[in-house]
């Protein structure tokens, strides 16, 4: 496995080669994480990273797309203690399969742990309930920065329209490519009623050759055929 590779234009206490950067007004420099492989063994570094973030901005919510369950597993011990709430959004019932893969006693445990899980309408998969290509436009569009991307888009709108977020409250949203997580934005939360609201303001980390849906797909098809 290749080492995750940052993005740096000129780290604290370190001269930048190309010599200071224009004086631009209110600015920040933060690093990105681009992962030049896409496995389900970059969980481990995302959970890193997200945690080094929510420590520096205060920020006590965590939204956590998990289609089994493993990743929310993981996370659930990972971020034990460590004073924010996880909210797991997992696939709506039937949706491909047919039972949800992600076990009614996980989700009782995660719960009775005192974070969320949130089996809602997943937003970019109403094509057929709207008769509309739009959601999927929308979906292959933000494919194109990664598949956790767009999952962190939906799963954000999801759970405020769950009523577990608020509009404009800043969270972590986390989501990967198959399996596992590989990417994780800062965002401001909106419900999919205010969309024009939702914001990402930071990416922390994301894979730097995303797969097209049809990769995706193709990844995913021998974890479908267990169920």
């Amino acid at each position: 496995m290749k080492r995750p590779q940052p993005h740096r234009r000129c780290g604290e206490g370190q001269a930048d080669p190309e010599g200071p950067l224009p004086a631009r007004g209110d600015s920040m420099e933060s690093k990105i994480v681009y992962f030049e492989d896409t496995r389900a063994d970059n969980t481990e570094t995302t959970f890193r990273l997200v945690r080094e973030r929510l420590n520096t901005l205060g920020i006590k919510k965590l939204v956590l797309a998990s289609t089994t369950g493993t990743t929310a597993r993981r996370a659930l011990d990972f971020f034990k203690d460590q004073g924010v709430k996880l909210i797991v959004v997992p696939h709506q019932y039937d949706f491909v399969r047919k039972e949800n893969p992600f076990h009614a006693d996980l989700a009782k445990r995660i719960r009775e742990a005192g974070h969320e899980v949130h089996f809602g309408t997943m937003l970019f998969h109403t094509e057929d309930l709207y008769q509309s290509a739009t959601p999927t436009l929308m979906a292959n569009l933000l494919r194109c920065f990664s598949q956790g991307v767009k999952v962190c888009f939906e799963i954000v709108m999801m759970a405020t329209d769950g009523g577990h977020l608020t509009n404009g409250e800043k969270v972590i949203a986390m989501a990967g490519t198959g399996r596992g997580s590989d990417t994780a934005l800062v965002m401001q939360a909106a419900s999919s009623r205010s969309i024009k609201k939702l914001r990402v303001n930071e990416i922390i980390c994301k894979p730097l050759n995303p797969l097209n849906i049809d990769e995706v797909r193709e990844r995913l098809a021998p974890e479908k055929a267990k169920y």
